[in-house]
């Protein structure tokens, strides 16, 4: 009796004991009620002893061989496409894996590139800001040589800058080569508004050179101012300016 066809590709398998699965049970269950099948499981078995032994013992029938390979042929071969499948797992997790490390990479070096480009700001701020006050430290040295150029062999002039920001009420004041003052006077410096009298900004006395200073004296909010005075005043100054007006200046 030949064995049954559709069992055939399976029942070598059965016999090296590699089938799995419903498959097996399939084979197991159709094996309790095939005599034919019991029967050729048996030789292939038998055929395996044989070659198992054929590496120390002597050679196995040719025919057991023969029938055993044969048995092998009619396999289609699905496990080895199963496990080619499963070979590409690893391959694709190393492609994933380096696909998710150059994306980390390139996340990194935009990182690098943005917080070098903040640096950068920082630092320019930074000298920026060193700048400003090594402009308002020399403006307010007192041993600072303070040099008034004017017409070659004509006397030096009493003069006086002021810098005033509005919005800010913020004032700065320079003056250069004043005049020495008499005992308890002291000049003092004067807004003089669009509109309205004078403010007074400031009282001061000149050093041995006639250099002083005025920095932010207390003043309105956002006065528009028209000119800048100076008069001499008692040391602790005046509300209304005492004429003459020593030096006079307008807005530029």
């Amino acid at each position: 009796m030949s064995v049954h066809e559709q069992f055939a590709e399976d029942l070598a398998l059965y016999a090296l004991e590699v089938l799995q699965g419903d498959e097996r049970v399939a084979m197991e269950k159709h094996l309790e009620g095939c005599p034919s099948c019991r029967r050729e499981l048996e030789l292939l078995r038998g055929d395996m002893a044989l070659m198992a032994l054929s590496a120390a013992g002597p050679m196995p029938p040719q025919r057991s061989r023969d029938r055993l390979l044969k048995a092998v042929a009619r396999e289609p071969r699905r496990s080895p496409v199963r496990r080619s499948w499963w070979a590409l797992v690893p391959w694709v997790a190393a492609a994933a894996l380096a696909v998710a490390l150059a994306a980390i990479w390139l996340q990194s070096l935009d990182l690098q590139r943005r917080m070098a480009d903040l640096q950068n700001e920082s630092d320019q701020q930074l000298a920026e800001l060193q700048r400003a006050r090594e402009v308002v430290s020399t403006l307010t040295a007192t041993d600072a040589l303070r040099v008034t150029l004017v017409v070659a062999k004509a006397p030096a002039q009493p003069q006086g800058k002021a810098i005033y920001v509005r919005d800010r009420s913020s004032l700065i004041f320079l003056a250069s080569n004043l005049q020495a003052l008499p005992p308890q006077k002291a000049y003092e410096l004067w807004l003089i508004p669009t509109q309205g009298a004078p403010i007074p900004a400031g009282v001061f006395k000149p050093d041995k050179h006639g250099s002083a200073t005025v920095i932010d004296p207390p003043l309105p909010q956002k006065v528009e101012a028209k000119a800048f005075a100076i008069t001499v005043e008692p040391e602790s100054g005046s509300s209304v300016p005492t004429m003459p007006i020593v030096i006079m200046g307008a807005g530029e």
